[in-house]
């Protein structure tokens, strides 16, 4: 995961130039770290924004030092791929603990940006910028990109209109465990559970008019 991360992040931070460029507002989610970015202009730009009562109330249920919105039965059933054992797909197991203390270096932090990890900041960035349309990219999808209180299934209860970078994202999947599917089929069932639940998704190429970004060693796509 450590390893794709790597390849991730110069082409999102490309994307992140290209969005500033057309006006776009970033908003950087380094889960569970943010006292890293205490006192950055970025950190207070997201702890100053007004605040705004939310049309219903966030998750307040705790994981990974953050409130989390779990998997929603009624809505979406359970994951299509098991990551019970937190999807570590390495030949010796890692250990269970967070192993980031900041966002990866090579993802720029430009004036003007914001910086958090809280639904709260969230939700006042947003109103404050008068934003409803949200592009979303990073990882890992079947966690933090859907759970946390800035991600997919928080934004969509609050009413935003949330876009998934498919090609942008990655997901923490184990192949020895169900389905049995290779980790980069893995990824691509848990885009279309997204699809099928909650929101579109769309390339990064739609935006830029570049090849969309792929993982060395993923087979090319359907």
């Amino acid at each position: 995961a450590e390893r794709r991360v790597g390849e991730l992040v110069g082409p999102v931070n490309s994307l992140l130039n290209l969005a500033r460029s057309r006006g776009s507002f970033i908003i950087h989610a380094p889960s569970s770290v943010t006292s890293y970015y205490q006192g950055t202009p970025q950190r207070t730009l997201a702890q100053n924004a007004p605040a705004v009562p939310t049309p219903q109330p966030l998750s307040t249920s705790p994981r990974w030092g953050t409130a989390w919105c779990w998997t929603d039965g009624r809505r979406e059933g359970v994951l299509p791929i098991d990551d019970s054992d937190m999807g570590c797909d390495c030949e010796i197991p890692c250990p269970i603990e967070p192993p980031w203390t900041r966002q990866h270096a090579a993802i720029e932090l430009h004036t003007g940006d914001a910086l958090t990890d809280d639904g709260q900041e969230t939700w006042n960035l947003l109103q404050w910028k008068g934003i409803r349309h949200i592009l979303i990219c990073g990882v890992h999808l079947n966690m933090c990109v859907l759970g946390r209180p800035f991600g997919i299934r928080q934004m969509v209860g609050l009413g935003q209109e949330i876009v998934l970078l498919r090609d942008l994202t990655d997901t923490m999947y184990n192949p020895q465990r169900p389905p049995g599917v290779s980790h980069f089929d893995g990824t691509s069932l848990m885009v279309k559970h997204v699809e099928s639940f909650w929101c579109p998704t769309c390339l990064s190429s739609d935006l830029t008019g570049q090849p969309a970004f792929r993982f060395a060693g993923a087979p090319q796509p359907a």
